[in-house]
């Protein structure tokens, strides 16, 4: 006996050739479900199948005598077929057929990315908390996300991490989802990934062109050189998010500032956000992100008060005990 199992996020009847096999050689064909989206295929190409959910001892007969029967397994995976199965051959009492579990289509890498479509699909048109979302309702969202999985990031925890990248791959599902909706200007999950593939390939002339690069420096030239000729601006300053962290903002126009081969003087000024605007600036030149430094520092100082606080809550105990 065969179980045939396929994979729901692959396009029906691209079958591997050893299933095409299985299918042609078999002696019966069976499967539960009748709007399998499978069967309009096999049937196509000449298999006949026969809409039947055995159970095991039943399946069992149904290979005496050295006949093959392949059953083709329904989304679920036939589990009380396979139990059943199981528990006749543990009793040690019935003489068992072979059993070839035989996976007949394959997830691609990224296929899990479809079920995440449809799952969002649903809650945009059943769950009366996300029905009504909006792009604007939804930003600050996006925001929280994305230094949750900064934080992840520096804590070096992988199951936090991988949570994290979800959370963020959520919302931009999310957005592209509500922004199908859109009466003038809809798009959807497909045009997201779409456009970010073409920029990819556009800027990355060494990898799919006749471009050379042999250094970080050369692929960072070339992405700046692409950028530059899709987006034609006139300054360097142009698509830095003024509404980012002060010591990253910083640290970004320093670096185009760098980049683009400039001299331009620190602004002179009195206080401590000039003061702030030269260390990051400095921490840049050397190869420091100043906003990831400050973040480290400020969890030790945290670390440092939750240990003051647990020495002055020790001490209050000396005490009250005394």
């Amino acid at each position: 006996m065969v179980l045939l199992t396929t994979s729901h996020r692959v396009a029906p009847g691209l079958l591997s050739w050893p299933a095409w096999q299985a299918l042609r050689a078999a002696d019966a064909v069976l499967c539960a479900d009748g709007a399998h989206p499978q069967l309009p295929y096999l049937r196509e190409a000449g298999i006949a199948v026969t809409e039947a959910s055995p159970t095991a001892p039943e399946l069992v007969d149904a290979c005496a005598g050295g006949r093959t029967v392949v059953v083709v397994a329904t989304g679920e995976g036939e589990p009380a077929l396979t139990d059943g199965l199981a528990r006749l051959a543990g009793s040690g009492r019935v003489a068992m057929p072979e059993l070839e579990l035989l996976p007949a289509s394959y997830d691609l890498p990224g296929a899990r990315l479809l079920d995440l479509v449809q799952v969002m699909d649903r809650i945009r048109a059943e769950c009366p908390w996300s029905s009504r979302q909006t792009h604007e309702g939804l930003a600050k969202y996006g925001i929280e996300e994305a230094y949750e999985l900064v934080e992840a990031i520096e804590a070096g925890d992988r199951e936090e991490l991988r949570e994290e990248l979800g959370d963020v791959l959520l919302q931009v599902v999310f957005h592209s989802r509500i922004a199908e909706e859109d009466p003038d200007a809809p798009f959807s999950v497909d045009d997201v990934a779409g456009g970010i593939v073409a920029k990819l390939i556009h800027r990355h002339p060494h990898v799919f062109g006749d471009e050379r690069a042999e250094t970080p420096e050369d692929v960072k030239e070339h992405w700046l050189r692409t950028k530059a000729e899709e987006k034609r601006r006139t300054s360097i300053t142009e698509g830095v998010p003024l509404g980012q962290p002060g010591l990253a903002l910083a640290a970004k126009l320093a670096s185009r500032v760098r980049t683009a081969g400039l001299e331009v003087p620190l602004p002179r000024g009195e206080g401590i956000g000039y003061e702030l605007l030269a260390l990051a600036v400095g921490a840049e030149a050397d190869g420091v992100d100043p906003e990831a430094a400050l973040r480290a520092a400020a969890r030790a100082y945290r670390d440092a008060i939750k240990d003051s606080e647990a020495a002055r809550a020790a001490g209050g105990g000396e005490e009250d005990k005394g």
